[in-house]
């Protein structure tokens, strides 16, 4: 299988260079020699120059040219008329609109030649976790491909499409946003077979101004869902209900784990045993089935059963869910022995209801328990009340210690909330928490780091291994 350049004139007509003969109609591209990086181009590949905020990948299409590309794409207003007759030579050129979005119409027209099943994956906090349970419960069908890392942007899940392979019995796609209309133009570029949306959160409420907007833009998910698809989500969420209802008339499958009050509007319950260890599935057809978690935490279950809901939906029994073997990017659900202290790192990202999850995994484990918490960004005006509802919850569970990594209003803000922990200490920079915690912090211990991106808390973990 191939992506011919004579499809291409599907999308755009005739290339401005004149119509194609045939021996140039002919030439097959792998889709992984679709390449919008000039420095990373060879011989045989299709240029695509994407423009940035501070880049514009059209200086380098006398690169490509040299480099030996067989075909080009312009973006119409990019390329005037001397840039034009430059590199107008012996090799088909398109002048599109939008590079962006034609990279993301040759992912799609590469989706459609996949026999794959495609999975869509969003939601506000869990994404990666999610597509990586989700890989984990679908390995029996064969080779499953996935997002990789944070390529789950307007052009990390077109490069994902196209290095997906032929081979491959399934194939999930982590869709992130920044704002409306960015999941529904990914969904129309993966068309799946089926959707998945975690929840509907806070993070990037600064962006979008409410949960209500978020639930909208979740929810955009549907756009390119095949009419005969299913949307797979948690139950017990009217606002999440509502913002589907308005926009996705298909199948719904929903989940819930046992004792959250919702079990009777879901499709698949599940139920955490005593340790934390099992998830023990509940209803007549799946009475007796249990699965190891790969991962702790309750919140963990309820990414599982999403996992297990999408295995079902794809044909696969549950005698063949588990095991399931998760390996997850750095600092998400890392867990480590630093000098007899278990370190739980979770500093990849943060929102609230992530942290909020991570304090309550926290507090259920055994011996003296710390944590260090940065800022969440992000989240608007509506910052301070969702860093003082963390630091609240962080007394409340009667935490032995924590540190806020914060020089601002925030970090102020979350001080005054955890007002009565035994110890308590604000710093402004990573570096700097490694010095109460190397006061307090004895062999038994438990501490979790959590902090948005941007605060780059893992530069901790170094320091506390010299400690």
């Amino acid at each position: 299988m191939a992506l011919h350049l004579g499809k291409l004139q599907q999308l755009w007509g005739p290339p401005v260079t004149g119509p194609l003969t045939p021996d140039q109609a002919s030439i097959g591209l792998e889709p992984q020699a679709i390449c919008t990086d000039s420095r990373q181009l060879a011989a045989g590949q299709l240029f695509v120059p994407l423009v940035g905020e501070r880049f514009d990948g059209h200086a380098f299409l006398p690169a490509a040219l040299e480099a030996g590309a067989v075909a080009l794409l312009a973006q119409v207003e990019q390329l005037p008329p001397a840039a034009l007759a430059a590199v107008a030579g012996s090799v088909p050129l398109w002048l599109v609109p939008d590079t962006l979005l034609a990279y993301q119409q040759l992912a799609c027209l590469w989706r459609r030649q996949l026999p794959a099943a495609v999975v869509a994956v969003t939601g506000s906090a869990g994404k990666t976790t999610a597509r990586e349970l989700i890989r984990a419960a679908l390995a029996p069908l064969g080779e499953v491909g996935a997002s990789s890392g944070n390529e789950n942007n307007d052009v990390g899940v077109p490069l994902t499409l196209l290095n997906a392979t032929p081979a491959q019995a399934a194939v999930v796609v982590e869709m992130g946003m920044r704002g409306l209309g960015e999941i529904e133009r990914l969904s129309r570029c993966a068309c799946p077979d089926v959707a998945v949306i975690t929840n509907i959160g806070t993070a990037h409420i600064g962006r979008l101004g409410s949960r209500e907007a978020i639930a909208t833009a979740k929810c955009e998910i549907t756009a390119g869902l095949r009419p005969d698809g299913v949307v797979v989500i948690p139950a017990g969420d009217p606002l999440l209900d509502g913002a589907l209802a308005r926009v996705w008339a298909g199948r719904v499958v929903r989940i819930a784990l046992a004792g959250e009050g919702h079990e009777h509007q879901a499709d698949l319950v599940g139920q955490l045993d005593g340790a934390g260890g099992i998830l023990k599935l509940a209803g007549e057809e799946l009475a007796g089935v249990e699965v190891a978690m790969p991962l702790e935490g309750v919140h963990h279950a309820r990414n599982l059963l999403l996992a297990l809901a999408v295995a079902r939906e794809l044909g696969l029994e549950p005698a063949r869910w588990q095991p399931l073997e998760v390996a997850l990017p750095g600092g998400r659900s890392r867990r480590l022995e630093l000098g007899g202290v278990r370190l739980l790192d979770e500093t990849y990202n943060a929102s609230p209801e992530a942290v909020l999850a991570s304090l309550d995994l926290l507090a259920r484990q055994p011996g003296r328990r710390f944590a260090v918490l940065g800022t969440m960004l992000e989240l608007g005006d509506q910052s301070l009340a969702l860093h003082r509802e963390v630091a609240a919850r962080a007394l409340s569970l009667g935490l032995d210690g924590l540190v806020v990594v914060d020089g601002g209003p925030e970090g102020e803000t979350m001080l005054a909330a955890a007002q009565g922990l035994a110890r308590l200490e604000r710093v402004d920079t990573p570096a700097e928490a490694a010095v109460p915690l190397g006061q307090w912090l004895e062999p038994g211990d438990v501490l979790l780091l959590k902090a948005s991106r941007g605060v780059a808390l893992e530069q901790l973990i170094p320091l506390l291994q010299l400690a």
